[in-house]
């Protein structure tokens, strides 16, 4: 049995990148300071979130951000721990930067980035929400830390359980989702919650359909929807952050059998594309699908 102690991390992302980055340094530490291998961070925490926290990209400062990843690479490699940290990623003039986690390891070194992949909107005569800002990613990140296979989704990716099955498959053992529920209030009433339920109820699912652990956090910026928590193999949610108060969540996600799997028998044969469980018979009462 592998364990690897996860901190789950969130804070109030916010349009200055000076802000968010010693936010992410602090957490860093606490972090670090209380055993975890890897720091967690949520969707664009370190860039702010493009047409939420800032209007645009024209009001992202490249600059700082650029200065601020390099200072939580060295932070990393000060303290020896790994880092998911949510950000934007420039591409070439023209195009728009992705939505990303960098994956930093304990040397201070980038060595994998996973971009947004369903970025939220409809293109239609314009792009709108995501799409008016991002451009998507088109490929799956995993890294490996102490022979614990970690994989990486983000916020709106939760919708297509395509994804987590392309992650099982890749032997993931840890998902790190992060998100940004927060500031937009999306519908016109702000009362109006359905993130509260659908959130952990869709990551309790993917946890248990695909046997991993699953982290999951998110910015506490007013009016935040839920707050970050961890769920573990068999769906439970096992520790939650307080809403709109900073916070580190540490778990000790132990890796291997033990928790209850109800489709573990047939998970395998199901990924392969066998859609039923036991053995099929050969049957005419079987094929006649309109008669008693």
């Amino acid at each position: 049995m592998k364990t690897l102690r996860v901190a789950t991390c969130q804070f109030s992302v916010e349009p200055e990148v000076e802000h968010n980055c010693r936010w992410v340094l602090k957490q860093m530490k606490q972090a670090a300071e209380q055993g975890a291998r890897i720091a967690h961070f949520s969707e664009c925490a370190l860039s702010g979130y493009l047409g939420v926290d800032l209007a645009t990209e024209a009001e992202l400062d490249w600059a700082a951000l650029w200065r601020a990843t390099e200072t939580i690479q060295q932070a990393a490699r000060r303290l020896k721990m790994w880092v998911a940290l949510g950000s934007t990623h420039r591409l070439s003039p023209g195009n728009r930067p992705h939505n990303s986690v960098y994956v930093i390891n304990p040397r201070g070194r980038i060595v994998g980035r996973y971009d947004k992949r369903y970025c939220t909107g409809e293109l239609r005569r314009r792009p709108t929400h995501d799409l008016a800002h991002y451009s998507p990613g088109d490929h799956f990140t995993t890294f490996r830390i102490s022979g614990v296979r970690c994989g990486v989704l983000i916020c709106y990716d939760y919708r297509f359980p395509e994804l987590y099955r392309e992650y099982r498959r890749a032997g993931v053992d840890v998902l790190l989702q992060s998100f940004h529920n927060a500031r937009s209030t999306v519908v016109n009433d702000p009362k109006y919650n359905i993130w509260r339920t659908i959130v952990p109820a869709t990551m309790s699912c993917r946890a248990a359909e695909n046997y991993f652990w699953i982290s999951a956090n998110n910015s506490t910026t007013r009016p935040s929807r839920w707050a970050s928590f961890a769920v573990q193999p068999d769906g439970q949610v096992v520790g939650r952050l307080k809403l709109h108060q900073p916070g580190v969540l540490v778990t000790d996600m132990l890796v291997g059998p033990g928790y209850f799997d109800a489709a573990g028998p047939w998970r395998e044969t199901t990924l392969k594309g066998q859609l039923h469980s036991g053995l099929l018979v050969d049957d005419p009462r079987s094929r006649d699908v309109t008669s008693l």
